[in-house]
């Protein structure tokens, strides 16, 4: 299956829970795309323990697009 996920938000949870799922979306075999866009671009300034954004990007195997 073929999925986008668009993350327009600063919020370093919703960040972080969105690039989990894209995650375990590529574990699974699905075809991913996810878009940074307006605030979302943000990630890596907001990136905070528990949340830790930039590691989830690091670990995404797909189409990564800011």
């Amino acid at each position: 299956m073929k999925i986008m996920m668009v993350i327009a938000s600063d919020d370093a949870e919703t960040a972080y829970n969105a690039m989990r799922l894209a995650n375990i979306y590529v574990k699974k075999d699905h075809e991913v795309s996810v878009f940074m866009l307006g605030r979302g671009v943000l990630y890596e300034k907001n990136n905070a323990e528990p949340f830790n954004v930039v590691a989830q990007v690091n670990q995404f195997e797909g189409d990564f697009y800011v």
